[in-house]
């Protein structure tokens, strides 16, 4: 067995989620700790003005900025490392994504492996999203291979909806693994939070739970080409702005992008090969008690959290990208033409050791 700690930042850029995850590559044998290690306040400020300015996510080399961040994932790799009294044989290093366009071929992500693995003194991968790019592929959703292991005796078809910044499935047959993003998950509720209120998401929905759906915003919002474009596909966090719903309250406008989320999820299901018994619903969107109740709505089937399952929704992700290092330390696959629309089964990954050149 091949012990990692993956590292995940999200599309929510709230901070570093890092996880212990135990497998062969083809069975998840053991878990263990995880933990949250939030941003720092001027660095999540810094990077949420950076994802909203792409010239410059393009084109600057952001040394600094890279630096920053790498130093508070390896301060969480560091404190789950105090925890554990063990060394991982890998960690999976994601970064953070601050801009996307697959149909250019070009994806980012803020962060160093070499310097990460060099303090650290551990194995690293990083760099996850660009062999798959290479190969014609849409870079994601890259957590689909995961998802199946997770899956194991499950009965089936299924989907596991995760609802991070962006929201994105995957859907497991007995013979089909496909996957795409649906399109928002709470980047635009957030936002619009942020703006209109004291704080940064909607605790449970209360928010819009007091408002009503502004219908003419929503056919707005969902009249996309992205919709009925056949999968696999993904985009980016700015694919959407709240400006659709400018000039609403606070409560209507979170009630409508909420709305707009869950009906995100109702423009899938033509995508799927057959309608999944259930949705697991991982992601921070899974707190959200009213929009998971609209989701469960729109899908016409139970939408519950990973947790009645035993799995841990905050620690999944980054459960995946250890995962994932595991099988790119293999030469294994990691995405799949059904997934993200690459031309082969691709592999990828670019692997970082202790004071070497990558």
């Amino acid at each position: 067995m091949i012990r990692a700690l993956g590292l995940m930042s999200g599309t929510a850029l709230d901070g570093v989620d890092a996880a212990w995850i135990e497998s062969d590559g083809d069975r998840i044998t053991a878990f263990g700790p995880s933990l949250t290690l939030p941003y720092p306040s001027d660095l999540r400020e810094e990077l949420r003005a950076l994802v909203h300015d792409p010239a410059r996510a393009e084109t600057d080399p952001l040394s600094d900025l890279e630096a920053r961040l790498t130093e508070v994932n390896a301060e969480a790799v560091e404190t789950l490392l105090g925890q554990t009294g063990q060394r991982p044989d890998v960690v999976g290093f994601h970064g953070q994504t601050i801009l996307h366009r697959p149909k250019c071929g070009y994806t980012r992500q803020l962060g160093d492996g070499q310097r990460l693995a060099t303090q650290l003194g551990l194995v690293v991968v990083n760099r996850f999203r660009h062999a798959d790019l290479a190969a014609g592929g849409q870079g994601a959703p890259l957590v689909p291979v995961f998802h199946e292991a997770l899956a194991q005796g499950l009965p089936k078809p299924l989907v596991i909806l995760n609802l991070g910044g962006v929201g994105n499935l995957t859907y497991i047959g007995d013979e089909t693994l496909l996957a795409f993003d649906t399109g928002p998950g709470n980047a635009l509720i957030d936002d619009w939070v942020t703006r209109h209120t004291n704080q940064t998401w909607d605790a449970g929905g209360r928010l819009a739970a007091r408002g009503r759906v502004d219908t003419k915003a929503l056919a707005r919002l969902l009249d996309h080409p992205y919709f009925a474009a056949p999968p696999p596909k993904s985009l980016d966090r700015n694919g959407w702005a709240i400006e659709a719903v400018a000039g609403l309250s606070a409560e209507d406008g979170a009630a409508t992008l909420t709305e707009f989320t869950a009906q995100t999820i109702a423009a899938a299901l033509p995508h799927l090969p057959s309608r999944p018994t259930r949705w697991l619903v991982t992601g921070g969107g899974r707190h959200n008690a009213h929009l998971m109740a609209r989701i469960a709505a729109a899908a016409l089937a139970p939408a519950v959290p990973v947790e009645t399952l035993g799995w841990d929704g905050d620690a999944l992700e980054a459960q995946a990208f250890g995962f994932l290092a595991i099988r790119a330390v293999q030469g294994r696959v990691l995405s799949l033409p059904s997934t993200t629309g690459a031309a082969y089964p691709v592999s990828g990954g670019v692997l970082h050791r202790p004071n070497k050149p990558s």
